[in-house]
């Protein structure tokens, strides 16, 4: 997979001799393969390329689910602006696989079996606004992973049971994000990082995750009270699996107060207190190991002096 190479379709021009309208003569031989290419359903699209096989494509959609594929096609008609991949088994996306369909809008690899995605991917899809990868075996979400996708709209992530990281990056970018879901994954802890910087962002999807809610949550949390407009109804999904004081507690019920123990700080007198137990513990310390020293050398005299009897 990773060492096919994906070049761009050309475009007809109309310099191009097989462009041009049909010209008195002899039927040409391509004429003549038309009939055959009905019957194998490879039709050449407006787009220049062939509806791949197994395939339908109609007014720039081409629809690929559903069909048990292992992997991608390997050409799609170059204007394409809607593809789903969805509902197959593909493994692996190769490097390079969107870089020619720049007019590309909704991508969807919904239920499949990506464990990732190549680094690069999206650097040329610059009009994708809806992207579904739930449903997969993703594990990590890279810094960067959705780079020069500035168009993005919504992204679908939910279902992933494996993926426990998202780098602080891994959405830099995306000003016009609106959607997000990360529901149904194996996060334990997400950084504010990852969040602040998508300040179009209105619906957060975070539920059935095993949030860890430890003082390291608090930022994430305050955050999504004060910036988020409005999180959807899985907010009473999302819960805390730990620690024990929290566990099972809804995620958005936890408050300041909640993390009051985060903040402690010590007083003058905490110190001086601290400071006279160091000390008494150091004072007894030390005179019990006087104690411990006097009573073995007692003992060995006594043991000596016992010996010294009995000859």
């Amino acid at each position: 997979m990773g060492s096919v190479q994906h070049h761009c379709c050309p475009q007809p021009k109309m310099g191009d001799t097989w462009a041009h309208g049909p010209r008195p003569g002899p039927p040409r031989p391509a004429l003549l393969l038309v009939p055959l290419l009905v019957v194998a359903g490879v039709m050449p699209s407006d787009g220049g390329a062939s509806c791949p096989v197994l395939c339908t494509c109609h007014n720039q959609a081409v629809d690929c689910s559903g069909q048990r594929l292992f992997s991608v096609p390997p050409e799609l008609p170059v204007d394409t602006r809607n593809l789903s991949l969805a509902h197959n088994r593909i493994a692996a996306v190769p490097p390079g696989y969107l870089t020619c369909y720049r007019e590309l809008r909704v991508l969807s690899l919904r239920n499949n079996s990506l464990v990732e995605l190549p680094a690069g991917l999206f650097l040329h899809a610059k009009r994708l606004a809806h992207l579904d990868l739930s449903y997969n075996n993703l594990s990590h979400l890279p810094a960067g992973m959705f780079q020069a996708a500035h168009g993005l709209v919504r992204i679908d992530l939910s279902h992933n049971p494996g993926l426990r990281r998202v780098h602080p990056r891994a959405f830099q970018g995306l000003a016009q994000l609106r959607d997000l879901d990360l529901s149904f994954g194996g996060l334990a802890f997400l950084s504010l990082e990852a969040l602040e910087g998508l300040p179009g962002l209105v619906t957060l999807q975070i539920g059935g995750n095993p949030w860890v809610c430890g003082c390291t949550m608090e930022p994430l949390l305050k955050w999504l009270r004060n910036r988020v407009q409005r999180c959807t109804a899985d907010s009473q999904l999302a819960e805390c699996r730990g620690p024990p004081e929290v566990e099972g507690a809804p995620l958005f019920s936890l408050t300041e107060e909640s993390f009051k123990a985060c903040h402690l700080t010590l007083t003058l007198d905490d110190y001086l207190f601290i400071a006279f137990v160091g000390f008494v513990v150091s004072i007894a310390s030390v005179a019990t190991n006087f104690l411990l020293g006097i009573t073995a050398n007692c003992c060995h005299r006594w043991s000596k002096a016992s010996e010294e009897e009995e000859i």
